[in-house]
């Protein structure tokens, strides 16, 4: 089993829809049974809510339920865990990269150096944004999920 995580900081936007476009994508390749997925925030702010409802409906527009999703944080254990650990910005990169023990940080990367055809390296936070920058976000999202699951076949499978 390849594990993978994504986070953002309060795993109630962006990270959730990247595990969603991310376990669609996996799905739609048949590799659902292989993998571990899940998503978590570098604060706890929210922890035990589900995503945002803008985030929702930007997934849903898309075919995918995450309103399923519970916000958690981060935990030591995590970098253990999980094989791949996705970051959404650069700020999260950084407290991820200060809390890691050493010998794990290569697994900390940004989740949209997998996109192929996004301009931009870090996810916008859309939560005090406009509804259509969640579109945006799950579009990116899209994107680097399906790079992501090419690099974990080439590797992995």
């Amino acid at each position: 089993m390849t594990a993978v995580l994504f986070v953002c900081m309060g795993n109630i936007c962006r990270s959730p829809m990247a595990e969603g476009a991310f376990r669609a994508a996996a799905e739609k390749a048949g590799l659902l049974d292989r993998l571990i997925i899940d998503s978590a925030g570098t604060l706890g702010y929210h922890a035990g809510s589900p995503p945002d409802p803008r985030a929702q409906n930007a997934s849903k527009v898309h075919g995918v339920d995450i309103s399923g999703q519970q916000s958690r944080k981060v935990t030591a254990d995590d970098f253990e865990a999980f094989d791949y650990i996705l970051v959404m910005d650069r700020e999260n990169y950084n407290e991820l990269m200060a809390q890691c023990p050493e010998h794990l940080k290569d697994r900390i990367e940004l989740f949209l150096s997998y996109a192929h055809g996004m301009p931009i390296h870090e996810m916008p936070d859309p939560y005090l944004g406009h509804a259509s920058q969640f579109e945006t976000c799950y579009a990116a999202a899209i994107d680097a999920a399906d790079g992501l699951l090419d690099a974990i076949k080439t590797k992995h499978f």
